[in-house]
């Protein structure tokens, strides 16, 4: 069984932002050389989101619409987290979206449905940031 690990490095220069990782984790995937197996995608911040779904840009929108009725940014003083730093919207919108995604690899390739794709969402950004890309098979 072979293993692969590889991080992907995100600089948001918003608070929040959305980008499709899919071509990356194809990448990573070549260059493991694995042919069937899994693959982990994890977001390493707990303000930052990985999930699977379609790259629509209404479907972004409405994203960040539902996300900001869940857990408004504002005001800060709402929350008993923000103190120090003013990001505990951040944290319960990580919640909702999740921390990582799971895809099978089959013949080399993402084992991806019909419109399916992997993104990194911010909540938290203007910092350098980082998700993490494990791969396990032969």
């Amino acid at each position: 069984m072979k293993s692969y690990r590889k991080e992907l490095f995100f600089n948001i220069p918003s608070r929040r932002g959305l980008q499709n990782i899919t071509p990356e984790v194809q990448q990573a995937i070549y260059e493991s050389g694995v042919k069937e197996g899994l693959v982990l995608v994890n977001a390493m911040h707990i303000t930052a989101s990985v999930f699977i779904n379609d790259d629509e840009s209404g479907l972004h929108h409405d994203y960040e619409v539902w996300l900001e009725k869940l857990a408004p940014e504002k005001p800060y003083n709402q929350y008993k987290h923000n103190g120090f730093e003013d990001n505990a919207d951040a944290h319960l919108k990580r919640t909702i979206m999740g921390r990582e995604v799971v895809v099978a690899i089959t013949n080399g390739q993402l084992d991806l449905g019909p419109w399916e794709q992997i993104f990194y969402f911010e909540f938290d950004g203007k910092r350098k940031k980082r998700a993490l890309i494990k791969i396990i098979g032969e």
